[in-house]
């Protein structure tokens, strides 16, 4: 069993991290905003993960136990945040909106060296007056832990352009449940439909695909869209503008090696 570090203190900082790098499993006595200033981020917990772009931030509660994972050069900007400043009253993981104000006032926040300065304090206390404006981003993929889900799920983890049905999938899985019990859970357990699931957890692979320099054509295809024009399509109105203007995407590259600069 993986031993979970315990940082009281969750501290306000820069930290780069190369592709496929993470922070393994921890928690902090405070709050924790979480944003990739390039690259994917990704938090991981035992309720599922939450992805995030340069377009969005993640809401990390006090106590929370998390990993983080980086996709694509990332450079994580982290501000720790006492219990009792809370702008959006969320006890559980989530994914923020991040505009131009709100970005640079978190890069400047976490490049300043810490300390009580009057300044500082008026920089934060306008970082979260614009968390309080973040609307929340439906970016949580999250896990399933009936024993039939995780079955059936595990196969879509392993191959997410698999175009099998519920009932195929569950067959080969040998879930032990049919088409419509399997649907039931999904709705029940997971908040979503069987298709709903699977498009989130294709959108997810997407953006890490994305992220170290896969054609938009490639990702399509691997993620499992008929065509780009309609992956092109699911994406936009998820994230509000094309893969290819997606920060760090390059529509025409080959594909990065993870260990490549």
């Amino acid at each position: 069993m993986q031993k979970i570090r315990h940082t009281p203190r969750a501290a306000t900082s820069v930290r780069e991290l190369d592709t496929g790098v993470g922070i393994d499993p921890h928690r902090h006595d405070d709050h924790q905003i979480a944003y990739a200033g390039s690259g994917v981020l990704s938090i991981t917990t035992d309720a599922g993960t939450w992805v995030a772009p340069a377009t969005r931030a993640l809401w990390i509660p006090a106590g929370t136990v998390h990993e983080h994972r980086g996709y694509g050069r990332t450079d994580l900007h982290s501000v720790g945040l006492p219990v009792h400043l809370n702008p959006l009253s969320l006890d559980a993981p989530a994914v923020l909106a991040v505009g131009p104000l709100l970005r640079e006032l978190i890069l400047a926040y976490t490049r300043e060296p810490e300390d009580e300065s009057p300044q500082r304090r008026r920089l934060l206390g306008v970082l979260l007056d614009q968390l309080k404006a973040s609307p929340l981003q439906p970016l949580h993929l999250p896990a399933p832990t009936d024993p039939r889900l995780v079955a059936v799920c595990a196969l879509l983890y392993a191959d997410p352009a698999d175009p099998r049905g519920l009932a195929e999938l569950a067959a080969q899985a040998g879930a032990g449940a049919g088409e419509r019990t399997l649907s039931r859970l999904f709705r029940a357990e997971l908040g979503m439909t069987f298709p709903q699931w699977r498009t989130q957890l294709r959108l997810h692979q997407a953006l890490r695909l994305l992220a170290v320099g896969t054609p938009v054509t490639a990702v399509a295809h691997r993620c499992g869209w008929s065509s780009a024009s309609a992956f092109i399509d699911v994406f936009r109105r998820a994230f509000g503008h094309t893969p290819g203007a997606h920060p760090g995407a390059h529509p025409g590259a080959h594909p990065r090696r993870p260990d490549t600069p």
